[in-house]
């Protein structure tokens, strides 16, 4: 009896200093981080089927702003911001032009560790890019349509104070546009781009 109290007692214990740890961490968590964006450069031909010509779009290295809301120690919320972004894109590897695109993602994340100093997690969620500002072949041709695809990602935050983080995250997002020339598809370019990011997080 007095052993089943005791492990009673210890499990008591350990809720209480998760519960208190987790009321410590606070709801909120934003993060700072610089992303290298490396397309996939899946694009179809340019001319369709047996075509060699394909559409690519240059690599970026941009500043992200993340802000998560947390639900649970273990469920929350992370929408992905930043400005817009412009690209080369090249045609068998000659510019042929640049546009502008605007990518905020919504993910929903699992926290494995809530109460550990790393805390790794995995998150997936839907990805909006805006596309504008597209100046290809000397305004012959266009992109046509904003995207919307989904986005998946893993990470870990590494805690150094009741505050304060490091981060290293992952994403990989869909993103796609049909090339139009005199009102033609040509090709649809894939950027399908994956990010990887460093950064810091402050959680309140």
């Amino acid at each position: 009896m007095k052993s089943k109290l005791l492990a009673a007692v210890a499990v008591s214990m350990l809720g209480l200093v998760a519960v208190e740890a987790h009321a410590q961490d606070g709801q909120w968590l934003v993060r700072a981080r610089a992303a290298h964006l490396s397309p996939a450069d899946k694009s179809s031909p340019v001319g369709g089927v047996g075509a060699s010509d394909r559409i690519s779009v240059s690599d970026k290295t941009i500043p992200e702003l993340d802000v998560s809301y947390f639900f649970t120690p273990n469920l929350a919320a992370e929408l992905v911001l930043t400005y817009p972004q412009k690209h080369d894109v090249m045609l068998d590897g000659a510019k042929i032009g640049t546009f502008k695109h605007l990518p905020p993602s919504l993910l929903g994340q699992y926290h494995f560790n809530p109460i550990g100093q790393f805390k790794p997690y995995l998150g997936a969620g839907i990805n909006y890019t805006r596309i504008s500002k597209v100046k290809l072949l000397n305004g012959a041709g266009d992109l046509e349509s904003d995207s919307v695809g989904l986005a998946v990602q893993a990470g870990v935050d590494f805690k150094i104070d009741k505050n304060w983080s490091l981060n290293l995250d992952v994403k990989r997002i869909n993103i796609r546009s049909d090339v139009m020339i005199a009102g033609a598809k040509v090709s649809t370019v894939k950027v399908d781009p994956v990010l990887i990011a460093v950064g810091v997080g402050y959680r309140f």
